[in-house]
Formats: C-alpha cells, sequence, structure tokens
C-alpha cells in the first residue's frame, strides 16, 4: 500500500524510529504493509510538539484530531494539518468588555476564544487568530463585534455568541452584511454572500460566485468540478447536449468537499485521461477520493465519467 505524507509546515519524518525524510506540502510517499503496524514519528520545526502515530488499520478507519486521511485506488494520504505548541503559557491576544460580555482572544498551545457573560464558552479558532484587530459594526442595526484575523473573520453578537467565523477578503457592514469569500481555485473564483441580521443569527438571503480568471484549456476539466463544488455558472462548461443535463450532475457528482489532482500513480495506471479527484467525507477526518474524467468537444465537456 502507498502511503502519501503532507504536512502544512516542514517536518520530518521518522519511521520505527529511523529518518525517512522531509515532508511539507508535497506528497512524499512510502510503501507500507499496514499489518506491519508501522510506528511514525512527525518532527517539526518553529519549536512545535512532535506527533506519532502506529501506521495500520486502525489509524485508516479513525484518524486522530491533528491529522486528515484521505484513502484513494486502496492507498492512503495523511495530512498532517496541526501540531501543538510546546510554549503553553497563557498569551492574551485581545480583550475587551462588549455590552456585558468580557470576550478574550487568547493562545495557550492553540489559539483560543472565551466569552463571559450570562453564559460562558470557550472555543478553538484558527492559527491566523494569533494577531487581531477587532471594531464594533452594525447590521440591520444592531451592534455586533467584527474581530479580523489574517483573512479570517470573527462576529460575536450583544449577547457574547459568535454568529459568522469564516474567511472573508472584503465585509460589508449596515444594510446586512455582504462578505465576499476568495476560493482556492484554478480561476480564482470568488464568492459573495450576503446576509440578514434579526439579533440572534445570520441568515444568508443571497449568493454568487464570480470566477475572476479564465482557466487554460490542459485544466478546464478542474474549474469545471471546482465551479460545481463552489455553485459556479458550470454549465458554461458543458456542450450543448450535456448542458441540458445540467441540473442532475450535483446528484450525480454527489457531495463532495474538496477537487484534488490525482497522483502519479493514478496516470500510470490509467494513462493520460483529463481526470480529477472529488474529495467525499466518510466520518470525522476521514474521506474517500473518486476519481472523475471528462471527454472534450470543440472545448467544451462531452461526458463526465467515473474512473474506475
Amino acid at each position: 500500500m502507498r502511503i502519501y505524507f503532507l504536512s502544512y509546515t516542514p517536518a520530518v519524518l521518522k519511521l520505527n524510529g529511523l529518518y525517512v525524510g522531509t515532508i511539507d506540502c508535497f506528497e512524499r510517499h512510502v510503501e507500507i504493509n499496514p499489518c506491519d503496524k508501522i510506528l511514525a514519528e512527525i518532527v517539526p520545526g518553529d519549536n512545535l510538539q512532535p506527533v506519532n502515530f502506529f501506521i495500520d488499520e486502525k489509524l485508516l478507519e479513525k484518524p486522530p484530531e491533528f491529522m486528515d486521511v484521505y484513502l484513494t485506488d486502496g492507498d492512503a494520504l495523511i495530512y498532517i494539518r496541526e501540531y501543538a505548541c510546546k510554549d503553553v503559557k497563557l498569551n492574551v491576544i485581545y480583550q475587551t468588555r462588549f455590552y456585558g460580555n468580557l470576550i478574550t482572544v487568547f493562545s495557550q498551545g492553540g489559539v483560543y476564544l472565551s466569552s463571559e457573560g450570562t453564559e460562558y464558552s470557550l472555543s478553538p479558532l484558527p492559527a491566523c487568530f494569533s494577531s487581531v484587530s477587532a471594531e464594533i459594526k452594525t447590521i440591520d442595526g444592531r451592534d455586533v463585534l467584527a474581530i479580523f484575523g489574517g483573512n479570517s473573520l470573527l462576529i460575536i453578537s450583544d449577547s457574547g455568541k459568535t454568529i459568522f467565523l469564516n474567511p472573508a477578503e472584503q465585509a460589508d457592514f449596515g444594510d446586512g452584511l455582504t462578505v465576499t469569500t476568495v476560493f482556492e481555485t484554478c480561476t480564482a473564483a470568488k464568492a459573495i454572500c450576503k446576509f440578514s441580521y434579526d439579533g440572534e443569527k445570520l441568515e444568508l438571503i443571497s449568493s454568487k460566485t464570480v470566477e475572476t480568471q479564465p482557466p487554460e484549456e490542459n485544466i478546464l476539466h478542474f474549474a469545471f468540478f471546482e465551479s460545481v463544488l463552489t455553485r459556479g455558472d458550470f454549465a458554461k462548461y458543458l456542450d450543448d447536449g450535456l448542458k441540458q443535463k445540467a441540473g442532475d450532475l450535483k446528484s450525480y457528482l454527489g457531495e463532495f468537499v474538496s477537487v484534488t489532482v490525482p497522483p502519479e500513480k493514478f496516470y500510470l495506471t490509467h494513462g493520460d485521461v483529463a481526470a480529477a479527484g472529488l474529495v467525499y467525507p466518510k466520518s470525522k477526518n476521514l474521506f474517500e477520493v473518486k476519481y472523475f474524467a471528462v471527454q472534450l468537444n470543440g472545448g467544451k465537456i462531452s461526458n463526465i465519467f467515473p474512473v474506475e
């Protein structure tokens, strides 16, 4: 079985105590039999804590919290998406009182949000909130606390509850909330979403996906699947015959959550086909990758089929 290793930050990979190499955001692989129960240790830099685990059948069925596992074509990809910090002292990043609530963003091994008022809550935040700025804003005449961290936005209501936490390139407050989110797609697509607010929760009232650059022909099939995923105008990629069935494509492809490039082994097995990997959740931190290919006719997609 081929096991691929990925890490969000550069790290050293050891198997049964032996140095194998470094891993990062580019796939590296090793042939491993899960029945051998190999001990893997991954050691990052930047004063982060290493992680260790056995590569066995249990790992491929129920991954630990710090990783995502993707099953594909009899192989597996292990992605280490978080490491704990060795420095676990409490550091207050931001603190304010907002409508009687004590709002605190702090780090202690990770980044967290604490809200103390009539109720108390503690929740983890993405690492981008390790440095923040904050302002009191108004949505539909009601005050909210907007906390900006990197390219993400956290909005807290006057009752101290989190009502929004998402990536946001731009946010416009006032008559509703309009958020622009950038997708990591080959067309640099953006979603423009508008919400209304009743003082308790945000409600999506409109959404539009805009592709800001055309794809090159050799990656047109990736652009198509990403357009389906982001609810863009994917029908424009289809020829006249297939466009009539555009409404059935979402149910045909299923509820996939991301689009990925097939590994080298896929092309060695199936040849040079215009295919993409669609990622489907199986359980917490566990995903299955299925491959779909397309046929082109005059620069338009005329057929979509699974690659077995």
